[in-house]
């Protein structure tokens, strides 16, 4: 039940035809994971910390950099040396001071992943390698937790959603080979600052669309985003039979 305050808060989602009352408490009863506090992670966080989500854990092991102000926007000139998580949570408390923050100060790993996926409604994927992504992918085909996977580099960027729940949706390994997926970084090959805004942004109104179980959400399809030429395409995918994690 929604207090009276937290219906005049969210009275502008609320007027939405496909979340009405009943979207806004899942969304206000909700916990999502986030893996990741940098470019993808600091416009997730804060946009579902404003939408009104009761928990976000956070997971990160890095400390801001005055490189990373160019576009992680939860950061600031004040925290740099500090821990991401920490500085995220901050940003966060500022405009949600009611959403609880939960930091894992380190890397997403095999001895924590399991609970933190358990602990969660939805994943939200906001990570830059792969070997991290595999991971997390694998752990919410296990637990049936939805996964919303996001990537941003140069001028480009692209958001899936990958739901076990539904017996006909792909995973994330269905749409990568793990022996030849080769980690890209914006230390070595750059990134446009608002792209990874742009994108960050639409993996947080795919979570808040797949708690408040609104159709047509990004599951079987891959939105690519080429900044250059402002130029969207999506990409049907399919299931794949053979998968070692989901078939």
């Amino acid at each position: 039940m929604l207090t009276d305050e937290q219906l005049l808060q969210y009275s502008r989602q609320i007027m939405l035809p496909q979340f009405d009352i009943a979207g806004q408490e899942k969304i206000c009863a909700a916990t999502v994971l986030i893996v990741g506090a940098g470019g993808l992670g600091c416009p997730v966080a804060l946009y579902l910390a404003a939408a009104g989500v009761k928990k976000i854990i956070v997971v990160d092991d890095d400390e801001v950099e005055i490189t990373n102000l160019q576009r992680q926007i939860a950061h600031s000139v004040a925290t740099v040396g500090e821990k991401k998580v920490l500085s995220l949570r901050t940003a966060v408390e500022r405009i949600a001071p009611s959403c609880e923050v939960e930091t894992i100060d380190g890397k997403l790993t095999q001895h924590n992943a399991a609970e933190l996926v358990q602990t969660a409604d939805v994943a939200v994927d906001c990570s830059d390698n792969f070997s991290c992504r595999f991971l997390l992918n694998q752990h919410c085909v296990e637990n049936k937790t939805p996964l919303v996977s996001g990537a941003a580099i140069r001028m480009e960027g692209q958001v899936a959603v990958f739901d076990s729940r539904e017996s006909d949706s792909p995973c994330y390994r269905c749409l990568y080979d793990e022996t030849g997926s080769e980690d890209l970084r914006c230390s070595t090959n750059g990134v446009l600052a608002p792209v990874v805004g742009i994108i960050g942004s639409i993996q947080a109104v795919e979570t808040l669309k797949v708690i408040a179980q609104l159709n047509g959400a990004l599951v079987g399809r891959l939105l690519i985003m080429d900044a250059n030429h402002m130029d969207w395409r999506t990409m049907k995918l399919k299931k794949d039979p053979h998968c070692p994690v989901c078939g």
